[in-house]
């Protein structure tokens, strides 16, 4: 791994790890379930980060469990964020249209 990229894998798992801790402070404070599912996409997010990390690491074998030659565990983390979020806008979306 290059300087560059370690500078750029700290960064992004400094940044996640500040919007993952905010999202916590706010879930503790709301109950409004768009807020919700966009804290526990926050959430998936530094997930992925944390797995990525691992798995450069060396310390978890992405290929261990996999679906047609795709890690199902990489396949899902990358993907988890966006359904929470795709699924908190929809729950806006629902919540704002008029009838």
């Amino acid at each position: 791994m290059s300087p560059g990229d370690t500078v750029l894998l700290v960064s992004r798992l400094a940044t996640a790890a500040v919007a993952a801790f905010l999202a916590i402070l706010l879930w503790s404070r709301t109950r409004d379930i768009a807020w919700m599912l966009i804290v526990i996409g926050v959430i998936a997010s530094y997930a992925d980060i944390l797995f990525g990390l691992l798995s450069q690491l060396g310390l978890v074998d992405e290929s261990r469990y996999s679906l047609l030659g795709i890690p199902i565990g990489r396949a899902l983390l990358s993907n988890l964020p966006y359904l929470f979020l795709c699924s908190a806008l929809l729950v806006m979306i629902r919540r704002k249209r008029i009838h």
